[in-house]
């Protein structure tokens, strides 16, 4: 889920040769349109597993993680109908990315899901001022040349599939003293693993391979319920019909998680401005600084909306950006066709509440896949890194220091300040200041003036 973006200087101009067969304004025939938009939202990873993580670690009840489905849907659709319109005009689309959902996990294990949700819409409001759609005002598309180097968000990428490894793996046995735990459990999980593998491998260049575990994920459904370790949930109290709960966790505002958001967000837009550059490239075009703060404008602004209804921020899928090359279509309209079909999926109650009922095991075991591959994303992103003494300085420290939050004394952490407890014991939020403040002092303070002081 992570890509290492590129920058460009001019505007939409076509002096790169494209490489789609179907381009960025071309139609395609309504069931192709259809049947590719589809292909679009299996492929997003995020919104059939982060809901039910965050609900299974804050022992929320199926309705409350059918609500945060049903924001997902909403946020997700709302912002890639606007980025394959005339916002954007590229063939993005956005989901919930690991980030944000940890994000989300670790507010709201230290302050509540009001705090977590409240403080996105306001970090997203910040953030909106830094990417404001102009060259002058519009700080995104320069600070993102700064953030972007693979140091920072390889080893952040690390950092974050390291932490996330304490949620996945455990859920393969279930809860202890419940039906199926042990070794039922855990076989529906290695059949689980196992099947996403295989698509993945034997896929090829299909729908099976991208959304290799969204279909693991309907295998292990399947299994659990052949060997009774899964029923159809009743949906019967649900309407069939129903908008996207309003604040249904509340609004509050912790500072230290606005923070916390701000660089969820930075993340994200980095991620996604990589991504503009990328699928531009593809159709001839490069994108502009301006057209860059927009597409990021239109993320953070649709991101803040969707918060309100309980949504995971999002990111431009590198998943869907695959379909678009091996497709060769480039249509943004197959897109905005994703986009609306998420809309329409979030005001089903039905269909949240069913996502949110998916067994333990099945979904632990699916996540567990997604978290090696952000976390060796990381590692492919570093592989570009000049790992000199400075570097290593940079990453070595943030890293080993980041994870080892995780065993901090309780007796040490009890006396912290809530707001500075919750940073401190946040693998991801350390990481990323430590990677930050490390990669300026050491990168753009101390190299410059030792390569000077080498040259004299």
């Amino acid at each position: 889920m992570a890509h290492q973006p590129t920058t460009a200087t001019s505007s939409s101009s076509s002096d790169a040769a494209p490489i789609l067969t179907v381009g960025f304004e071309e139609r395609l025939s309504v069931p192709r349109t259809g049947l590719f938009g589809v292909q679009h939202l299996l492929a997003l990873t995020g919104i059939w597993l982060f809901p039910s993580i965050i609900g299974a670690t804050l022992e929320l009840s199926a309705e409350e993680t059918g609500w945060i489905t049903q924001g997902c849907f909403f946020m997700t659709g709302l912002i890639t109908v606007l980025q394959s319109s005339r916002l954007l005009r590229l063939p993005i689309v956005q989901g919930p990315t690991a980030a944000f959902m940890l994000a989300i996990v670790s507010s709201g294990l230290a302050f509540g899901l009001d705090t977590a949700f409240g403080s996105m819409v306001v970090a997203g409001l910040i953030f909106a001022l830094l990417s404001l759609p102009s060259r002058r005002f519009g700080l995104f598309g320069h600070v993102a040349r700064l953030a972007s180097d693979p140091i920072l968000f390889g080893t952040l990428f690390v950092i974050i599939g390291a932490q996330l490894a304490a949620i996945g793996l455990s859920g393969w046995f279930g809860t202890p003293g419940a039906d199926g735990f042990g070794m039922p459990y855990f076989l529906i999980s290695v059949v689980t693993v196992l099947a996403v593998v295989c698509f993945t491998i034997f896929g090829r260049n299909t729908v099976l391979r991208r959304a290799s575990i969204f279909f693991g994920i309907v295998v292990g459904t399947v299994v659990a319920a052949l060997a009774g370790q899964w029923d159809l949930p009743s949906l019967g109290g649900a309407s069939v019909v129903g908008t996207p709960e309003l604040l249904g966790f509340g609004f509050d505002v912790e500072f230290s998680v606005v923070v916390l958001m701000l660089l969820a967000f930075l993340q994200a837009g980095t991620e996604s401005a990589g991504m503009y550059q990328m699928i531009g490239g593809w159709g001839g075009q490069r994108i502009s600084v301006e057209r860059t703060n927009r597409g990021v404008f239109t993320e953070v602004v649709g991101t803040s909306v969707g918060a309100l209804f309980g949504g995971i921020g999002t990111t431009s899928y590198p998943e869907n950006a695959g379909i678009v090359r091996m497709s060769g279509i480039g249509s943004r309209f197959v897109t905005m066709t994703a986009g609306i079909t998420a809309i329409v999926l979030a005001f089903l109650p039905k269909v949240g509440l069913f996502v949110a009922s998916l067994p333990m095991p099945v979904l632990a075991a699916a996540s567990t896949i997604l978290f090696g591959i952000i976390a060796m994303s990381g590692v492919q992103m570093m592989a570009t890194v000049r790992w000199d003494e400075l570097n290593m300085m940079v990453a070595a420290p943030a890293f080993i220091v980041a994870l080892g939050t995780q065993f901090l004394p309780a007796e040490i952490v009890d006396d912290l300040p809530e707001e500075v407890a919750s940073i401190v014991t946040s693998p991801m939020m350390v990481g990323v200041i430590l990677l930050l403040v490390l990669h300026l002092v050491i990168n753009y303070a101390i190299r410059p003036l030792l390569e000077s002081g080498s040259r004299a």
